[in-house]
């Protein structure tokens, strides 16, 4: 990989780990409502989960979306679904009665692993990852994605977190932690569209 094409492979994975999607908006709410330390499990897996679909999409997923492209719609549909879940318990995070009883649990590393293959900003990623910056599939460039993405995706998801912990010490209320999870949750349905919309 030459230099120009490695400071463009870090610019797109800054750019696509950095801005609002499905995982930086969840671990925003994750922060407001467990702190950073207890979200830590969740940043690890979203990094281990992303990595074990670039190896799989870069060694031979990719074919089935070639080969069936039927395949590609029936993940998005499965994904969409899920997150629509997903927005309905982080508006429903909030205490009813008392700030001081917890409700819900942050996602666990095996949690935050397992969506990254029902994520669809996350395929995206992978699939333009593979074809603009390794073309050639081999082991080499696979691992340099994976480098890349992995030096990059870690502050970028930190960032996110630490701004859901600042938040929590705004959320003095039951009535405030409630709107601030009812956003959140809006914010993640809303961040589908752009991976959704047609071209």
């Amino acid at each position: 990989m030459t230099y120009d094409n490695l400071t463009a492979l870090c610019i797109f994975a800054l750019v696509t780990s950095i801005t609002p999607g499905p995982n930086n908006l969840m671990l925003m709410a994750s922060g407001a409502n467990y702190g950073y330390a207890r979200s830590v499990p969740h940043m690890a897996g979203i990094i281990a989960g992303f990595a074990v679909l670039l190896l799989l999409v870069g060694f031979g997923l990719f074919e089935i979306f070639e080969t069936v492209p039927a395949t590609y719609l029936v993940l998005k549909v499965f994904g969409v679904a899920y997150l629509l879940y997903l927005a309905w318990k982080i508006a429903t995070a909030a205490a009813p009665d008392s700030m001081n009883e917890e409700v819900g649990k942050p996602f666990t590393f095996l949690q935050a692993a397992l969506f990254q293959w029902v994520n669809p900003k996350v395929w995206t990623v992978c699939l333009t990852a593979i074809v603009v910056y390794a073309p050639s599939r081999s082991l080499g460039a696979i691992l340099v994605l994976l480098l890349v993405f992995a030096m990059v995706t870690l502050p970028s998801i930190s960032i996110w977190t630490l701004m859901g912990q600042q938040v929590r010490s705004s959320l003095t209320s039951t009535l405030r932690l409630r709107i601030f999870n009812g956003t959140m949750a809006v914010l993640l349905v809303a961040s589908l569209y752009p991976m959704l919309a047609p071209a």
